[in-house]
């Protein structure tokens, strides 16, 4: 078991803060996140580019090869793989190993809002494990995420499971009952993206939950708060308030090693 697979503990999850860049990433880091995942919708929007449309695969290998050489584990998202050949999916799964990554995300929606043939994510999930065994793959169904295709999520993430996951993500799953369920029914670690909602962290805890993401939310709520705090100075209030921390210059200039 690798040191990032020992993180994920059913009852005990793991906490997986989404940065978006160095800065991001290390200031989380500061806060003792043990792992720190990298969001699509991030990279790609601060990149000027659409999230899931296999478009940002030199992005995110840059960003990954900055934070594999950091002190903290680091899971990237690599969407559907930036390809629909699983060699290709498994050349990038080498590349990230190589950088010192320690695990990714791999989904099986694509961005006409369909999924992906079973056969085909299995198929990438078998070729990335050949190529890079300590991957940790986690690998996603958005049957829940796109709708409509929920009686599937148990059928995709066994045959997932089959082809060599180390863990599975169901994204958009938020009933207590539901995701109770399918961890009494796999044999992996079950990752569940928090939802305003859904359950809360510890309660997702209590239902033997191995994982918890923050997806895009730390992103979002960064541009909303920058976008905030401009307005705010426009209207001659003052920027932020008592309660949001504002790191110093020489603070941010001590991320970089």
């Amino acid at each position: 078991m690798t040191s990032f697979a020992a993180l994920h503990r059913p009852g005990s999850p793991l906490l997986l803060p989404n940065a978006w860049d160095h800065g991001s990433a290390a200031m989380l880091a500061g806060q003792g996140f043990a792992a720190i995942g990298t969001t699509s919708l991030g990279v790609a929007a601060a990149a000027g580019l659409p999230d899931g449309a296999a478009a940002t695969r030199e992005e995110t290998l840059r960003l990954a090869r900055r934070l594999g050489g950091e002190p903290f584990l680091v899971s990237v998202d690599v969407e559907a793989g930036f390809s629909d050949d699983p060699s290709e999916v498994a050349e990038l799964a080498a590349e990230l190993a190589a950088a010192g990554v320690a695990g990714i995300n791999l989904e099986d929606g694509r961005a006409d809002g369909s999924l992906a043939p079973v056969a085909l994510h299995a198929a990438k999930i078998t070729a990335v494990k050949a190529a890079a065994p300590g991957l940790f793959v986690n690998a996603r169904t958005d049957t829940y995420w796109l709708g409509g295709h929920e009686p599937e999520t148990t059928g995709r993430l066994d045959a997932y499971q089959q082809a060599g996951a180390d863990g599975v993500f169901v994204p958009g799953l938020s009933d207590p009952d539901g995701i109770a369920g399918l961890v009494r029914h796999l044999g992996i670690p079950l990752n569940i993206l928090l939802s305003p909602t859904g359950p809360a962290f510890p309660q997702l805890a209590d239902l033997g939950v191995a994982r918890v993401s923050l997806g895009s939310l730390l992103y979002r709520l960064a541009l909303g708060a920058a976008t905030a705090a401009a307005v705010a100075v426009r209207a001659g209030r003052p920027a932020g308030g008592p309660d949001t921390p504002v790191p110093s210059y020489a603070e941010v200039q001590r991320l970089v090693r």
